[in-house]
């Protein structure tokens, strides 16, 4: 994680997906040993909603590898805004990913409305080849 080195406090928070919680369980050990001030932030779909790749888990299914203690907040996201910044990521970016990154994405933007002065950071997790029979990338 090179961004862990050199940014000191302006790294400020880290956004990521929850699926099988492997990757934001990861991270989070390793930037809090860095800089126990980093804010790591979970995405879950809201009730609403069902994102691939992204689960809203009740708290006696979760897996065992989860530790509530390393995340410092959870986000919901709805399916249309995960889906719709899919869309924008490969058309307006050039990334080509999956709906689970589009909702981190999406997560990242509307927690950069409510902070101020941070680095936010997301991981594009997920590739966009396994959504095209879905619908979710238009002809």
């Amino acid at each position: 994680f090179c961004l862990s080195r050199g940014l000191g406090d302006v790294y400020k928070r880290q956004v990521s997906s929850m699926g099988t919680t492997g990757t934001i369980m990861g991270v989070s050990k390793y930037l809090k040993e860095k800089n126990p001030q980093i804010q790591i932030i979970g995405i879950q779909p809201d009730d609403n909603s069902h994102i691939p790749g992204i689960r809203r888990w009740p708290k006696e299914y979760l897996p065992t590898i989860f530790d509530s203690t390393r995340v410092d907040q959870i986000m919901d996201i709805s399916q249309l805004s995960a889906e719709q910044t899919t869309r924008d990521l490969a058309t307006l970016e050039g990334i080509f990913c999956g709906v689970s990154a589009g909702g981190a994405v999406a997560s990242a933007i509307e927690l950069s409305k409510r902070v101020n002065n941070a680095v936010i950071v997301t991981i594009i997790c997920d590739r966009g080849d396994r959504y095209l029979s879905t619908g979710v990338f238009k002809a």
